[in-house]
């Protein structure tokens, strides 16, 4: 089996602009489901919740996936490769 080495664990981080639209869409939802309004804090307070505690079993499930499809791609090409094999010829 191949060594695997992790690259760092490094922090899932957004933009600015990306927490400010996944707080207001936090809070649409909250109402939208729970006629709960969400204040902004709250909203804020779930997100990081969700990105430090939650976000990793996403982003490995992520992976995961990426790794099937590349492994699907791979058998794949591997196969486009066998079909462009020419036949040789054998002196008998």
């Amino acid at each position: 089996m191949a060594s695997r080495k992790s690259a760092g664990a490094e922090k899932i981080t957004f933009t600015p602009e990306e927490k400010r639209a996944l707080i207001g869409r936090l809070r649409d939802y909250f109402v939208t489901e729970f006629d709960v309004p969400l204040g902004e804090i709250g909203a804020e307070m779930l997100l990081d919740f969700l990105q430090e505690d939650i976000g990793a079993y996403y982003y490995n499930k992520g992976l995961h996936d990426a790794q099937i499809a590349l492994r699907h791609n791979l058998d794949a090409f591997d196969d486009m490769i066998y079909a462009l094999e020419k036949p040789e010829k054998r002196n008998s």
